[in-house]
């Protein structure tokens, strides 16, 4: 396969680990193994403390899917299927869409909602939001055609933080379901919602044209442990992509899968949690721009631990964000790095070290 490279995912692998402050963490605060074993009930204990390094069940282990499941509320344990999650995103594009196929996905995106299926020979067609930030139905349907395979949406969206009713998701699904057109919804930051009243229902426990993907890196703090899973009622869809997945991972971590257990068990204390930290750094981010109205501006996010902040300083979001990298040392993830027009830097809502990060963007801009 010849793929494109995730210019996203090189400029991390460039400067993370080699610079004090990130001002653009799409994560939310890790927990330490520590801090996860300290929730863990005397059952999940004994799991962790008898856990044997075998080969695990291709699917998942089944009390990860049963407490996915009962997370969701609404989804059978049997439609799930354990994943990295980047590994879902392979899977789907790989599994399910032929050359000469056409997919719509929502805009900006992840690089490999996009970039996996145009690799493989489909043609792409973006679906923006208007001018108020609003990703509207009618633009959606304007842009499905004859060969259209798939629709792939992201709500919470990565990078603006926006969401959609569940009447609108809802249209969405229904017209594709009448037209014959998959829906992948990447569900990455869901349980962190503002106001819990707006969280969507998992895509996949609506219609059987939907595959759902999810997993520990965001909403649970747990990246390190590389799981995710990709739901879906569809039988057919299922097989293929369980059969490529023999390709790739075959099973998940055993430690990694335990761990996972424990911290669904708690997964309420850890969205507070992750919410807290949130909502303190909202406020900051609301402070800073009020001090600095004529550089910055910025919509709150509805749901999920990023947003962008839009620079007004005449610089390119990569002039902005190399200059504030040599200067400061802080690497902060900017706009071009989504192929987005407009001048802006996603901004690491999750991270508890966001304010230091924050304070060195606003001694380079008091600078410029």
């Amino acid at each position: 396969m010849n793929l494109t490279p995730f210019i996203l995912e090189r400029h991390f692998a460039r400067y993370e680990f080699d610079v004090p402050h990130q001002l653009s963490c799409s994560d939310c605060e890790p927990l330490r193994m520590a801090e996860l074993l300290a929730l863990a009930s005397p059952e999940s204990i004994r799991l962790w403390e008898t856990l044997q390094f075998l080969y695990t069940d291709t699917n998942g282990h089944p009390l990860l899917r049963k407490e996915i499941a009962a997370w969701y509320g609404n989804l059978k344990q049997e439609d799930l299927l354990v994943c990295v999650p980047e590994e879902g995103i392979f899977l789907v594009m790989n599994a399910l869409l032929e050359r000469d196929d056409h997919i719509v996905v929502i805009s900006p995106s992840y690089q490999s909602l996009s970039e996996l299926a145009k690799d493989n020979g489909c043609s792409v067609s973006r679906w923006e939001a208007d001018g108020e930030g609003v990703y509207q139905v009618e633009s959606l349907r304007s842009l499905v055609n004859s060969r259209t395979k798939m629709v792939v949406i992201n709500f919470p969206h990565n990078p603006s933080g926006a969401m959609i009713s569940r009447a609108i998701l809802e249209e969405i699904i229904w017209f594709c379901e009448r037209s014959g057109i998959l829906v992948f919804s990447d569900e990455m930051y869901r349980g962190l919602e503002q106001n819990p009243a707006d969280r969507l229902p998992c895509a996949s426990s609506l219609s059987d044209f939907c595959i759902s993907l999810s997993g520990m890196s965001k909403s649970f703090a747990l990246p390190g442990l590389r799981i995710g899973w990709l739901a879906c009622g569809d039988p057919v869809i299922f097989e293929k992509l369980l059969r490529l997945k023999d390709y790739t991972t075959i099973c998940s971590s055993a430690p990694s899968e335990v761990l996972s257990i424990i911290a669904l068990r708690s997964r309420e204390l850890i969205i507070d949690r992750n919410l807290a930290i949130i909502r303190k750094n909202i406020l900051l981010v609301n402070e800073f721009v009020h001090r600095h109205p004529k550089k910055f501006s910025w919509t709150p996010p509805d749901a999920g631990s990023v947003a962008m902040l839009n620079i007004l300083t005449g610089q390119s979001s990569e002039e902005f964000c190399q200059e504030f990298l040599e200067k400061k040392q802080v690497l902060a993830i900017g706009s071009h790095l989504f192929s987005m027009p407009e001048p802006a830097i996603r901004l690491g809502l999750g991270r508890i070290g966001f304010s230091e990060a924050l304070a060195e963007l606003s001694h380079f801009s008091s600078e410029l």
